[in-house]
This record gives structure tokens, C-alpha cells and sequence, in this order.
């Protein structure tokens, strides 16, 4: 988007969706199957959570903010009970706050409800809400589900089908999104062109199945049965799966810090096992590894597997040197910065036993405003290391996302106008490694389709807007 949404300081949203429709298998709930997936999917968002499900033919929305149990009780639950199709978002900040942002979105129109949930990003969200609010459109809030609301509900005025009305709105909407949609009928789920976000179909018992990561099939007992692949809406009703593409030749795109940090290390991405990405990332830093270290140690949770890959690509010994509360939210994308600050404290104790009196090599996933870091490399050295190397599994950031990622300005981009050395004086390492950039596509090596790697390169796959 233009303006606000490219410089605001405020981070943006990297969610993750589910959806099923229940088969033959009745022992099966969709809103109790919707709650578990949505657990296996809370790394994807902190924020709020909502579950939308069709009871014959009528749909029912139940969301708030909060963490999934915090929204859903048991009795919360049990009014949700008896669906015959479900679909479930939880979510990170967006441009505003408010019930009016939280997913699924409940719509009503002529051809009767939807609900609407996705991950993802419009690049050209702005242009889209000014050439709706000009035909009459009005919004009560600043998200883009709402954007595709209005988009959906127009081009289904003009088309016998909804699977219609979301492949004629593919033609206008630039950008990233992985789309679940509830009616009265069908449950479907459509890719952007690109593929910048990931989208799996997979079967629990008799039932179809659509998540943002296979660990949420993995969670239900149920397996993963493919990608839904980019431009492809998916469809099914009466028990049977359909698949229509919209026509768009577009450069594949799957974003490539999905791999690196954002997905959960057991689930397969585009054919990518996620955990075998991280341990290929950490072999490619050990290839170019000139610190002498006596341990190497990783940044719980994804700088885990990289510095396992680390580890045995260079034969220096593996050790768990850092502890992780399990009950804090991920740093990198809390609201606001003295909220980060305050959590890496009580998020993270480094081992004394481990790591005392030793040269430390400590791999993390990423630097972004380098704070976080820094106080890591902090608390090693209060801990009695000697040293402390740090290697990242991504190159340095150097460009805004259009797309979902949670990345901030430039401004506070730690890498913008510092050489690595600086860098490296400013966090307190000894020294300071990133990925090659030309080691990202042996990182994506396993992929079916391409990556995006702009947050590194500047290189998007589609028109982006400009900067005020």
C-alpha cells in the first residue's frame, strides 16, 4: 500500500488460516477440529483468533483478541458445535485495532453470507479501496479482508458461481493472499498468482481440509495431500474437490523467510520440510566460517535446526546454550518496541554451565532492528562466554515487505546504512556473519516453485508501490 501502510512504524501481520468441511467421518466436529488446527497454528499469530462455521446453510462467527484458548472456553466451543464446515484465522497486528479487523469476516449480500479469512498482503490495497470508496463502497476499517469483501461481492454480482466471482477478483488484486471462503455451500480456498504465502489441502478422516502449514493436518491425525498451487481456487461442496485456475502466468514467489522463520520446523511447505531448510542454511554458514569456537548454540526456536546444520557441516560440537520460556510471544513482532525489550528479558536465560569459559557460535534466524540480539549476545557473556560468533540463516534486511512479512522501516532496518562491522560493534559480538544471499536458493533448493527473497534484494515478483 501507499503512504501510511509503507511507512507507519507499526508492524504488519503474518497470520495463518484453517478451513474444513466434514465428510462421512461424523466423529469429526469442524469448530473443535478448526480450535485444535489454530493451536498448531498459533506461531502465525498472537493477537486474536476467530472461528466462522456453517450450520445448515446459516453461518455463526465467534472471535476476539487474545491467544486461542483465551477466545475459545468450552462453552464457547460447544455454541459452535454441530457445524458441517468451519474455517479459522489467528493473526498479528495490523494497520488498526478492533473487533472490525479480526477474521474471519462475516459478510452479507445478495447472493447470501461468507465468511472470509487470509494471510497475506495486498500491494495495491490502496488503490483498490479508493476505486471502491469512488462506486459507492464505505469501509469500517483499514483491513484488506474487507477490501477483498467488497471486490468478491461485486464481481459475484456479475457471475453465476462465488469460485467465478474470486477468479474474475484475481485479475485485480496484486499482492499476497491465501484466501479461505465459507458460504452457505462451499467451502473454497484460492492462492494468489505468486504463491507469496502458503497453502496446503489435506484430508482429516473423510474430510477435506485447507491450512497455511501441514502441522495443523499433523495435529488432527489427518495427512497432507498437496499445495494448493498459485492461481488456483479450490472448491468443495457435497463432499467433492474441485479446481479451476485463473489464467494469470505470474512469477512464483513463496516467501522465503517462511523457510527461514515464520513456518513451524516440522511442517512441509511447496514440498520444502521445513526443518531440512533451516539445517541446509546453517551449512551454508559453516562453509564460510573463519571464527575458532568451541560450541555452537542456537536461538530457540528456528535458529535451532540452522545451528544444528552448523554444527555438523563444521564439527563443532552442538550444545543447547539457551533456554526458552515457552509462554512469552515471539519478540520480533510484538506491537511495540519496549514491549520487545521487556519480554527478551524473561524470554530467553542463557546455560552457565554450558557456555561458560567456552567461544560461543550462536545462530539465529535473523537481525532486524538488532536490540533483541544484542541483548542476547548480553546475556551469553554474563553467563561466562568468552567469545560469542554470530551467524544468521538470512541475509542482512534492507527492504520493506508488500506482503505480510513483518518487517519494519527502513529507518529501523539495523542494516540500513551500517557495514556488517558496525553491526557487529553494536550488538557486542565478536563477530558477525550473514547468509550469502546466493545461499538462499540452496535454502529453497527443495521447493516446487520459486521464492521471493526481496527483504534481501530488492527484487519483487510484482509491481510494488512508492515510497512518500
Amino acid at each position: 500500500m501507499e503512504g501510511r501502510a509503507v511507512t507507519d512504524e507499526t508492524l504488519r501481520e503474518e497470520c495463518g488460516v484453517f478451513g474444513i468441511v466434514c465428510g462421512g467421518d461424523t466423529a469429526i466436529d469442524p469448530a473443535y477440529a478448526a480450535y485444535n488446527a489454530l493451536f498448531a497454528l498459533q506461531h502465525r499469530g498472537q493477537e486474536s483468533a476467530g472461528i466462522a462455521v456453517r450450520k445448515k446453510g446459516n453461518l455463526q462467527v465467534r472471535k476476539q483478541d487474545g491467544l486461542v484458548p483465551e477466545v475459545f472456553s468450552r462453552g464457547a466451543l460447544d455454541q459452535l458445535m454441530g457445524a458441517q464446515a468451519a474455517i479459522g484465522h489467528v493473526r498479528y497486528a495490523a494497520d488498526d485495532a478492533g473487533m472490525g479487523v479480526i477474521q474471519p469476516l462475516l459478510v452479507h449480500h445478495t447472493s447470501g453470507p461468507m465468511a472470509i479469512c487470509y494471510n497475506g498482503r495486498l500491494a495495491n490495497s490502496h488503490h483498490l479501496r479508493m476505486e471502491t470508496e469512488t462506486r459507492g463502497g464505505i469501509f469500517q476499517t483499514n483491513s484488506d479482508c474487507e477490501v477483498i469483501s467488497h471486490i468478491l461481492v461485486r464481481e459475484h454480482l456479475r457471475t453465476n458461481t462465488l469460485e467465478d466471482a474470486i477468479l474474475n477478483a484475481m485479475h485485480y488484486m496484486i499482492g499476497a493472499y491465501s484466501l479461505l471462503v465459507l458460504s452457505g455451500k462451499k467451502l473454497i480456498a484460492a492462492r494468489d498468482p505468486n504463491g507469496y504465502r502458503p497453502l496446503a489441502i489435506g484430508k482429516i478422516g473423510d474430510s477435506y481440509a485447507f491450512a497455511s502449514e501441514s502441522c495443523a493436518f499433523d495435529a488432527l491425525g489427518g495427512r497432507l495431500i498437496r499445495d494448493v498451487a498459485p492461481g488456483e481456487v479450490v472448491v468443495v461442496q457435497d463432499g467433492i474437490l474441485t479446481s479451476h485456475y485463473c489464467g494469470i502466468h505470474a512469477r512464483t514467489a513463496l516467501c522465503v523467510f517462511e523457510l527461514i522463520y515464520f513456518a513451524r520446523s516440522d511442517s512441509v511447505l511447496d514440498g520444502a520440510a521445513v526443518d531440512l531448510a533451516r539445517r541446509q542454511a546453517g551449512a551454508c554458514l559453516a562453509s564460510l566460517n573463519k571464527a575458532e569456537a568451541d560450541i555452537v548454540i542456537g536461538v530457540p526456536d528456528s535458529g535451532l535446526a540452522a545451528a544444528m546444520g552448523f554444527a555438523e557441516a563444521s564439527g563443532i560440537p552442538y550444545a543447547m546454550g539457551l533456554v526458552k520460556n515457552r509462554y512469552i510471544p515471539r519478540t520480533f513482532i510484538q506491537p511495540e518496541q519496549h514491549t520487545r525489550e521487556k519480554a527478551v528479558h524473561i524470554k530467553l536465560n542463557a546455560m552457565s554451565a554450558v557456555v561458560k569459559g567456552k567461544r560461543v557460535i550462536m545462530v539465529d534466524d535473523s537481525i532486524v532492528r538488532g536490540t533483541t540480539c544484542g541483548r542476547i549476545v548480553s546475556l551469553l557473556r554474563e553467563a561466562g562466554a568468552t567469545e560469542v560468533h554470530m551467524k544468521v540463516s538470512s541475509p542482512p534486511f534492507l527492504n520493506p515487505c508488500y506482503f505480510g512479512t513483518a518487517i519494519p522501516d527502513r529507518s529501523q532496518l539495523v542494516a540500513c546504512g551500517k557495514s556488517t562491522e558496525e553491526i557487529c560493534r553494536e550488538i557486542g559480538a565478536d563477530s558477525l556473519q550473514y547468509l550469502a544471499v546466493e545461499d538462499l536458493k540452496t535454502v529453497a533448493s527443495n521447493l516446487r516453485i520459486g521464492h521471493c527473497d526481496a527483504c534481501f534484494t530488492g527484487d519483487y515478483a510484482v509491481p510494488v508501490p512508492k515510497e512518500d
